[in-house]
């Protein structure tokens, strides 16, 4: 009887243990273990997977590099026949009486505007004769239409040399394009780091200014021809209502007097 209950707890006492399987060699499989090593290889796997896309990444990087470092010469290279637009020479008259010739050259150049204003047009005859023996308002009507015609020359001349001006400065603006298109296009590497491509940038945007401060001068031009053609309706409209009013005056300081002399008249017959 004592030897079965030493027995019972032998056997007990084995079951608490935890269960190996046995291999040949003496190799004891340990779950425990097996855990532990397929979480070791789930890790090398991620690893493994990682180390692919970073390797991937990596060269796609530089595959990018690649492009940008060649993009100057393959992406501009279409845009480098485009054409350039300069200004149209003026075409030459006949100068048939020896005073145009000096007007389109003013309109070319700049120089001698105001010369070549007056020789193209008719001369200025001064103050009219009789001119401080007329009435205030007959004095005030001839001021007004001379003034007009002085300050239509006047504006004639400015607005031919600031054509001529921009004309004559087209040539510089023209190679200053040139050499701005050339530096975009070059495939030297000098020219396309950050420092040089900002450099062309403050190029382009001060030809743009330029070019911006020419549009304003023949905005200004026209806008006095403007101001100089609304005077001309202005004074010519005031003329009419003066013209009116000076004839409703004398129509009734003269009518009167020559009605009374007619009837005089007509009382001695």
């Amino acid at each position: 009887m004592k030897r079965s209950i030493t027995t019972a707890v032998l056997a007990a006492a084995l079951g608490v243990l935890p269960a190996h399987a046995q291999f040949g060699s003496g190799i004891v499989y340990d779950p425990t273990q097996s855990a532990h090593a397929i979480q070791q290889i789930a890790q090398a796997n991620r690893l493994y997977t990682t180390t692919i896309e970073t390797t991937r990444n990596v060269i796609a990087e530089y595959n990018l590099a690649m492009r940008l470092a060649s993009l100057p010469q393959n992406l501009y290279t279409s845009y480098s026949n485009l054409g350039r637009q300069q200004w149209s020479r003026l075409v030459r008259p006949e100068n048939t009486y020896g005073n145009s010739a000096a007007w389109m050259n003013a309109a070319s150049t700049g120089y001698g505007a105001t010369a070549a204003t007056q020789s193209a047009s008719i001369a200025e005859p001064g103050k009219i004769a009789g001119y401080s023996s007329l009435s205030p308002v007959g004095k005030q009507i001839i001021a007004a239409q001379g003034a007009t015609v002085d300050l239509d020359n006047a504006v004639d001349a400015s607005s031919l040399q600031t054509i001529g001006t921009i004309r004559a400065e087209s040539a510089q603006r023209e190679a200053d394009i040139a050499a701005l298109e050339a530096a975009s296009h070059s495939s030297s590497p000098a020219e396309h780091t950050e420092m040089a491509t900002l450099q062309r940038i403050n190029q382009a945007l001060l030809i743009q200014l330029r070019t911006q401060q020419e549009t304003n001068q023949i905005l200004q031009a026209e806008a006095l021809q403007q101001l100089v053609g609304q005077k001309v309706q202005q004074d010519n409209l005031k003329s009419l209502f003066v013209t009116a009013n000076d004839y409703q005056q004398n129509f009734n300081s003269v009518t009167p007097q020559e009605t009374s002399a007619g009837t005089e008249w007509a009382f001695h017959y």
